[in-house]
């Protein structure tokens, strides 16, 4: 086994694709204490700032002093504490929705939520640029999966129109693509899913709480609450906490607490957890003004990186990439901006494809201009460094 690993670790190395853990020493703010540096944080998807936040954390210490630190057990044996039930009512009003299902991440979610729909036989039709959680729950669930060019909704319909017949048929999209900041079409998706016969299921995880009167997404922000099936997404982005759901029909809730093995089979949330869940909620639909506050930093920040000549591929939204096409130049691209204090990842294969490595800049409300103008200082000074711009 030695050998094997010491060879496989070796092979990465060599590609430039070597990977180590960053000791983080502070709460996740705009600014952190990493590798006992202070430097700004461009790397989060902490977007509103939310997971140092008084209210959420009073709301956790609350639940915490009644209801103690753990669920005991999975939420079908003795887990499923009263905040479960609060939490989910609300989160289905907040997404417009008859129901929802409260699970212990992201991943799980869309792991658990499409081997459970789908299974041999089926058709799963997949963006090309979609999460890594959505490619593992359509390879679990033994369903023919069928790969569609990112956001072409001409390409989808002709391969959906040469599709054979399948007893169940799903288009599934990130709504906000999570490594180069651009928006699914789920208006054409909505419509192709209603011609076609086909189930819509839309990752939210980087839209929930940043799109949206109140902040509920996409499907909030396009008005297509009642025409998507399957509404997922996360807690651990805008709104600071833990915790994936499934937001739909009660028939479509029910049938994953009676089918979904990563319901049955997994302990619950701690009620922490879940109350800070609630309680971000809550902040976001009240308060406008981090979401305001966020979007007015995000057109500044990509404009100005777009006006020095970077190219940040066709964001739209608070994730911008900065193109730097091979790994190396980008770790040590990503290297000299923190040693010059700013914390912002480089992305290499396999998350992104080969060519198209990039240093993955993500935009928080809680920034200050300050901070945001040093950003952009050292990034252009590091793009001429290393030729980029």
């Amino acid at each position: 086994m030695k050998t094997f690993l010491t060879d496989s670790l070796n092979k990465i190395e060599k590609e430039g694709l070597s990977r180590t853990l960053r000791l983080l020493e502070s709460a996740p703010d705009s600014v952190v204490i990493t590798d006992r540096k202070r430097v700004i944080q461009f790397s989060s998807n902490n977007y509103l700032g939310l997971a140092n936040h008084p209210v959420l954390k009073q709301a956790a210490r609350e639940a915490l002093e009644e209801y103690g630190l753990g669920s005991g057990a999975s939420r079908l044996i003795a887990g499923n504490f009263e905040l479960y039930e609060r939490l989910e009512r609300r989160l289905a009003k907040f997404k417009g929705t008859e129901a929802a299902l409260v699970f212990p991440s992201g991943y799980q979610t869309n792991i658990g939520a499409i081997s459970t729909l789908m299974g041999p036989g089926d058709i799963i039709f997949s963006d090309a640029l979609n999460h890594a959680s959505i490619i593992d729950g359509c390879r679990l669930s033994g369903a023919r999966v069928v790969i569609y060019p990112h956001r072409d909704l001409n390409s989808l319909k002709k391969i959906i129109q040469q599709s054979p017949e399948a007893p169940k048929k799903l288009i599934v999209t990130d709504s906000v693509f999570s490594m180069d900041g651009t928006l699914a079409p789920l208006p054409g998706l909505a419509a192709l899913a209603k011609s076609f016969g086909c189930w819509l299921m839309v990752d939210e995880a980087h839209a929930t709480g940043i799109f949206g009167r109140k902040g509920a997404g996409t499907a909030e922000h396009f008005g297509l609450e009642e025409k998507i099936d399957i509404q997922m997404g996360t807690f651990s982005k805008a709104f600071g906490s833990l915790g994936g759901y499934i937001a739909g029909s009660h028939c479509l809730i029910n049938f994953f607490i009676n089918s979904c093995r990563n319901i049955i089979y997994t302990t619950g949330l701690p009620p922490a957890v879940l109350s800070a869940n609630q309680a971000a909620i809550d902040l976001v639909e009240k308060n406008s003004e981090l979401r305001e506050q966020l979007w007015e930093r995000v057109k500044f920040f990509r404009n100005e990186l777009n006006r020095i000549g970077f190219d940040t591929l066709q964001s739209e939204t608070q994730i911008i990439p900065i193109l730097t096409r091979e790994p190396s130049l980008t770790m040590k691209f990503s290297r000299y901006l923190f040693e010059k204090g700013i914390l912002a990842q480089g992305i290499r294969p396999p998350t992104v494809a080969e060519g198209l490595c990039r240093i993955r800049v993500s935009i928080m409300a809680t920034h200050s201009w300050k901070d945001i103008s040093y950003g952009l200082k050292i990034l252009e000074e590091a793009g001429k460094t290393f030729g980029i711009i």
